[in-house]
């Protein structure tokens, strides 16, 4: 990395352990050189000014001591927008950059970040301006890989993938994806992305027990992304957080929906609850936690389909350690899927749906 990019913050006496990579098997994102750890770290909640950065620094290092080598974050991931990449740069710098051709480092733009036209949505010069703020907040040269954070019905396909080509050829990122794309425009921009020279390697969609949509359709998206040669990485497996089993017994104060973050009160309504507990009891047959178990089934095999890699937050060291114990335990029997599908139900909280149906020029 260029000297100029890299803050002055000095180093931290970390070293990872030897023995991250012997238990982790990694996924290969379709035909690409990518592999991912079925499991990675997203920031988009726990990573902000509003939590400690020593809380924060030992999920990151305890993370890659585990094999997690995938960090994701985006543009307006915080809070404040920009910090949760600011706060990642600095850990990044003080203990990881020893590693930095071991990680995958990945953000995003396209919802919003700045006031004005210019602070969001898909548009070449939006796009272009956040990945450089991106960069420098970060303190790198380039990302592993940017995505388009959601399909824009005010701008042309054509642009939006022209700025992640242009990223690309720029030395700005390795790779490029999409996210929150439904599955025809998804063959659209793969269809631009390969006349351009730069096929998209990867998708990031929504998904979870109770938010299936990337498993409607025919083709579904699982199916376009295997087909179009693109991998696959979800976020929000636990459904933001209402298959965790916190909220059976009421809100918890420091939980997401006291904070309003994406989960609405709206959401845990008794029928949603009342599928969380019965999914809970098969967790508990599994020996499985309820989340851990949410985790393994977004990982489960689909008819020769899967996803590579599930994106999980944490807040704690004791957390990250409990949800990656979930790839422990990555089979399901027929008798058991029957039953989860019986509670694995759309439930209201795909709260990026609209994103998937716009249709662009």
């Amino acid at each position: 990395m260029r000297a100029s990019r890299i803050q002055n913050y000095g180093v931290n006496e970390y070293a990872p352990a030897p023995d991250r990579y012997n238990n982790v098997e990694y996924r290969r994102l379709a035909k690409t050189g990518l592999q991912l750890p079925p499991v990675s770290l997203g920031f988009w909640h726990n990573f902000g000014d509003d939590k400690p950065l020593q809380t924060q620094r030992d999920i990151v290092r305890r993370a890659f001591d585990l094999g997690v080598n995938h960090f994701d974050l985006a543009n307006n991931y915080g809070p404040p927008f920009g910090s949760a990449e600011k706060n990642f740069g600095r850990i990044l710098h003080e203990d990881l950059l020893p590693y930095r051709d071991d990680l995958i480092i990945s953000s995003k733009a396209g919802w919003d970040m700045w006031p004005g036209p210019y602070g969001n949505g898909g548009s070449r010069k939006y796009l272009t301006a956040s990945l450089d703020q991106s960069l420098q907040r970060m303190g790198l040269d380039y990302v592993d890989i940017f995505y388009s954070h959601r399909p824009d019905a005010d701008t042309d396909l054509e642009e939006t993938m022209l700025a992640l080509h242009s990223a690309v050829k720029a030395g700005k990122a390795l790779y490029v994806g999409i996210s929150s794309y439904s599955p025809e425009d998804t063959m659209r921009a793969q269809a631009i992305m390969r006349d351009l020279g730069t096929p998209l390697a990867i998708h990031q969609p929504s998904y979870s027990m109770l938010n299936r949509w990337i498993e409607e359709g025919e083709p579904n998206l699982i199916e376009t992304c295997a087909r179009e040669g693109m991998g696959m990485i979800v976020f929000s497996p636990l459904a933001q957080g209402l298959l965790t089993g916190r909220y059976l017994h009421g809100i918890p104060a420091d939980s997401r929906a006291a904070a309003g973050k994406s989960l609405s009160h709206d959401m845990l309504r008794e029928e949603n609850l009342d599928h969380v507990r019965k999914l809970s009891k098969i967790a508990e047959q599994r020996g499985q936690t309820m989340a851990q178990m949410a985790i393994s089934w977004v990982l489960r095999d689909q008819n020769g389909y899967s996803v590579d890699s599930a994106l999980i937050g944490a807040s704690s060291v004791k957390q990250l350690e409990e949800n990656l114990k979930a790839t422990e335990n990555l089979e399901f029997s027929d008798e058991e899927i029957e039953q989860i599908d019986q509670y694995a139900v759309e439930a209201g909280i795909n709260i990026w749906r609209g994103a998937t149906d716009s249709t662009k020029k």
